[in-house]
């Protein structure tokens, strides 16, 4: 079995993509910018590099990507790819979002090419929104006032489940057989936000609506929860383009490769359903 390291091992895609490892028979070293280590943690800072060299040395197959609410990505991932490649890493599964490939100069693009160009192994997938975020972004709206604020409209999302990302990772970083490629990762269902707050109520019993609110409001909520307002201003940019429909497409990329159908968003809110009450 390989040795992977699993960067952001702390998260929530991170620390299922360790736990799948895991129980298949792999030695995992879980990466995390935490001081305070168990044994099977190594400290990695992405931001700095602090212990880049260490957390690199002697695995087989590196699982990367960028911790949330970072504006340049690239900066953060392009040395791991490149320490790997000194390191005689066999393959890497990179994880960057639906749509990165739109722009050739963006941030997660650049990582991308660096890894396509750097002669390694890979897989690169891009999910579309986490079905989580509405048990973590958004609860505290969802659970203080019923409510689902987004300036998104009538748009529909194939919103995926994280435990669903993280098995596709898992299974490319096994395997050879999808090797040099790059996924686009949805949900099997395109929904719109009324349609979400249809199956939170219908779930918890609970009355949840969504309501559509404008830019200016959501930019002023982001900042009053404390982002930057450059990520706020981040934040509205892919919202607008959810807004726009580039959210809607759905792909078979995690049956092909799992051979299961993706969680459907009933099942995650049926999981999840004591985060709302």
């Amino acid at each position: 079995m390989s040795k992977i390291l699993v960067v952001c091992a702390s998260g929530t895609i991170g620390s299922e993509v360790s736990r799948l490892l895991k129980n298949r028979g792999h030695d995992v070293r879980r990466a995390t910018s935490r001081k305070k280590l168990d044994s099977d943690q190594v400290h990695l800072n992405l931001i700095n590099h602090e212990g880049l060299k260490s957390a690199v040395e002697g695995v087989e197959k590196v699982f990367l990507m960028s911790p949330p609410g970072q504006l340049n990505p690239d900066k953060l991932l392009i040395p791991v790819i490149v320490e790997a490649k000194k390191n005689g890493v066999k393959k890497i599964v990179l994880l960057t979002a639906m749509g990165a490939n739109a722009d050739e100069t963006g941030p997660l693009r650049l990582a991308e090419l660096h890894l396509e160009k750097s002669g390694i192994p890979y897989n690169i997938i891009r999910p579309n929104w986490f079905m989580q975020n509405f048990n973590s972004y958004w609860v505290d709206e969802i659970k203080s006032s019923g409510k689902i604020l987004l300036p998104v409209g009538k748009a529909k999302g194939s919103f995926i489940d994280t435990r669903d990302v993280a098995l596709v990772a898992a299974e490319l970083i096994q395997s050879d057989k999808f090797n040099n490629q790059a996924f686009d990762l949805t949900g099997g269902e395109s929904l719109n936000h009324d349609e979400v707050a249809d199956v939170l109520t219908s779930v918890t019993g609970r009355k949840i609506i969504f309501e559509n609110i404008t830019p200016a409001r959501t930019h002023e909520r982001f900042l009053g929860a404390g982002l930057s307002k450059e990520y706020a201003d981040f934040m509205l940019l892919i919202l607008d383009s959810f807004r726009q429909g580039h959210a809607e497409v759905m792909t078979d990329a995690v049956e092909k490769i799992t051979g299961s159908k993706p969680r459907t968003f009933k099942t995650y809110t049926e999981d999840h359903k004591g985060s709302w009450k």
